[in-house]
């Protein structure tokens, strides 16, 4: 029976799911769920998902929702397929995967789904962004991706030399942010001046070339991640 992942094709998180699957080479069928219409908020769903988020997944009758739980469980499942070793399976490797994952969770997810929930979200609410908080966001994510600069400047990924799910986790609400809305905090680095010409959608990361010339450019460009990019 083939893996089902119950969300909106459009819906970052869903296309997190959907990119992990195509990286595990593992088919899926995407059942929509009409969020724009609050299908997620129905207790049809909640049954399935408490909190009324999308995705859930249904994998031949075993559910299990949240999009990180999700990705861990098909990279573990379908370990022998695909891209390997997305969990490494070495204690240490793992210990220092799941570090590079708190990375992302704790200095990376909270700013991009701020700069998102600003600028895109409230917008589809009729309400007007706070610019305050927007600088703030992008101040701390400038800060910390000079702190990425340090790892990645020491190792090809986050978790070392090979790609791991803690990579692929920063595909969906970095993509908003570096491409869709066009932040541009870092035009005037001379680090970076020296170099061939940056891309619009990579000028927040035009300060630390390991992400933009390296790091982010092999991720965004995985077949898998093009694959999903616009839906799942």
């Amino acid at each position: 029976m083939v893996l089902k992942i119950h969300g909106h094709a459009n819906a970052p998180l869903v296309r997190l799911v959907a990119e992990v699957c195509k990286e595990k080479e593992v088919p899926y069928e995407l059942v929509n769920v009409e969020v724009y219409k609050g299908e997620h908020k129905t207790p049809a769903f909640k049954e399935f998902q408490p909190f009324g988020q999308v995705p859930y997944i249904d994998d031949d009758g075993f559910i299990i929702y949240e999009s990180r739980a999700i990705c861990r469980y098909i990279a573990k499942k379908y370990a022998s397929q695909g891209t390997p070793d997305l969990v490494p399976r070495d204690p240490k490797a793992e210990a220092i995967f799941e570090q590079a994952v708190s990375i992302e969770t704790s200095n990376f997810y909270p700013f991009v789904l701020g700069i998102t929930a600003e600028k895109i979200i409230k917008k589809h609410r009729g309400l007007e962004p706070n610019e305050a908080r927007i600088a703030d966001l992008v101040n701390n994510l400038n800060a910390k991706l000079d702190v990425y600069e340090v790892i990645l400047g020491k190792q090809a990924y986050l978790a070392g030399g090979s790609i791991t799910l803690a990579d692929l986790f920063h595909l969906p609400y970095g993509t908003i942010v570096f491409e869709e809305l066009g932040y541009n905090m870092l035009e005037n680095r001379p680090n970076v001046a020296r170099r061939a010409p940056v891309p619009k959608q990579l000028l927040l990361c035009q300060n630390s070339p390991n992400l933009p010339y390296r790091w982010w450019k092999d991720i965004t460009t995985r077949p898998s991640w093009l694959a999903v990019k616009a839906k799942a």
